[in-house]
């Protein structure tokens, strides 16, 4: 009973303290930002067999954004991702080098970057349309991401830069990069799928704050 109460008034504590914690409520500026990789993912999602939908990852990558809240539809990003990173959980053996690396996959000994970059935005709120090309085994062809502006801030107490985040998708063909193996034959699932979903999520840095910390 003596650990609940004390508990709960070291609760108390904290939510009258609350407001020393709050970001600053100064405009998002605008400006170029960075990826805060430790708050960051890129996600892939395929058809196995049409049994399950296999889920990976890449781990080693980057973005640049140059970034306008007030004027979304001008945003400019260019994401490069390291093909050698594919991560899953609990692969076997192999496998993953074989992705990476195989001339049926990934080919990354010679194709060391994928990339995308945006040409235009579509903005309405909140929401933003990203077209762009995507570039894999160095073919490039179109891709459109749904995304969403998750908000941001100009400063916080623990940090004297702007932070802004986001969550997007899209997909794409993997034929359309070359990468056949696999692929089922028409009117089967029957292996690996051939349309790539993509689940990405960040955060970014931008530039240093030019207000007082509220």
């Amino acid at each position: 009973m003596r650990l609940i109460t004390t508990l709960s008034l070291l609760l108390i504590a904290s939510a009258a303290q609350a407001e020393d914690f709050q970001p600053s409520k100064a405009p998002v500026p605008a400006g170029k930002y960075s990826l805060d990789l430790a708050h960051a993912s890129l996600v892939f999602r395929v058809s196995h067999l049409g049994f399950s939908t296999y889920t990976g990852r890449f781990t080693r990558y980057d973005a640049k954004l140059d970034f306008d809240p007030r004027r979304p539809d001008a945003a400019r990003v260019e994401v490069t991702i390291d093909p050698r990173s594919i991560h899953a959980d609990n692969a076997p053996d192999g496998f993953l080098e074989t992705l990476a690396n195989s001339k049926d996959w990934l080919d990354a000994t010679q194709f060391p970057e994928m990339k995308f970059v945006s040409k235009s935005v579509e903005a309405s709120g909140e929401t933003l349309r990203v077209h762009g090309e995507l570039t894999v085994r160095g073919v490039t062809r179109p891709l459109v991401l749904e995304a969403r502006y998750n908000g941001g801030y100009a400063s916080h107490p623990f940090e004297a830069r702007a932070r802004i985040g986001f969550s997007a998708q899209g997909s794409f063909k993997r034929s359309d990069f070359g990468v056949v193996y696999g692929v089922p034959a028409a009117g089967s699932t029957f292996g690996v799928g051939d349309d790539v979903q993509v689940v990405l999520e960040a955060e970014f840095t931008g530039p240093p704050a030019k207000v007082a910390k509220n």
